[in-house]
């Protein structure tokens, strides 16, 4: 067994109140994973788990933005602004990642961080290897037949608690362009 740690693409920011996962040479679409996983960016773990659940169910779709060319459109698209409501239902891509939140989750549990609190900072699909299988074509040719395995790589962290400002600050004023001194002092 190959004990050596793997690098992530980006470190998170407070290692101690964060925690990641991964998963490499997952048989799934790159490209459906790449648009469940730009979805679930910036939500909470227990959120994201949740409307993957109602994916797996048809009961919400998945908005396909970036590999969107012969992507079906659905009503369910209009609930959460997809663009030409474009959405769709990546069930094999929907359970890895259901899987990776759960690994997610579990490492953070093991680390001693509130879930509850947690939200997915950093999502990234790869590409892996192609694995080369082969169809058969006219005229007795033969034509590739791949299949495009991805890994995906997450973390989440803790959002800091959000401290009102107080009102006996004084606030510094604003630089204004010369521009915008000019036309400040031509109201007075």
């Amino acid at each position: 067994i190959d004990k050596t740690m793997v690098r992530y693409s980006r470190e998170p920011e407070k290692v101690e109140k964060s925690c990641k996962a991964r998963g490499s040479q997952l048989r799934t679409h790159f490209k459906k994973m790449h648009e469940v996983g730009a979805f679930i960016r910036g939500m909470k773990i227990k959120e994201a788990q949740n409307y993957l659940g109602d994916v797996l169910e048809f009961k919400r779709g998945i908005p396909f933005k970036h590999f969107r060319d012969g992507c079906g459109r659905a009503a369910q698209g209009k609930l959460i602004k997809a663009p030409g409501s474009q959405v769709g239902w990546p069930i094999k891509s929907t359970k890895y990642m259901l899987d990776l939140l759960t690994n997610l989750e579990s490492n953070a549990n093991m680390k001693g961080l509130d879930v509850d609190r947690l939200y997915i900072r950093h999502v990234q699909t790869n590409l892996a290897h192609k694995m080369r299988r082969r169809t058969y074509r006219a005229h007795g040719r033969i034509g590739p037949y791949m299949c495009h395995p991805c890994h995906v790589e997450l973390y989440a962290e803790e959002k800091d608690d959000v401290v009102a400002k107080s009102d006996e600050e004084e606030t510094k004023p604003v630089r204004a362009s010369r521009k915008a001194q000019a036309i400040l002092r031509n109201k007075k």
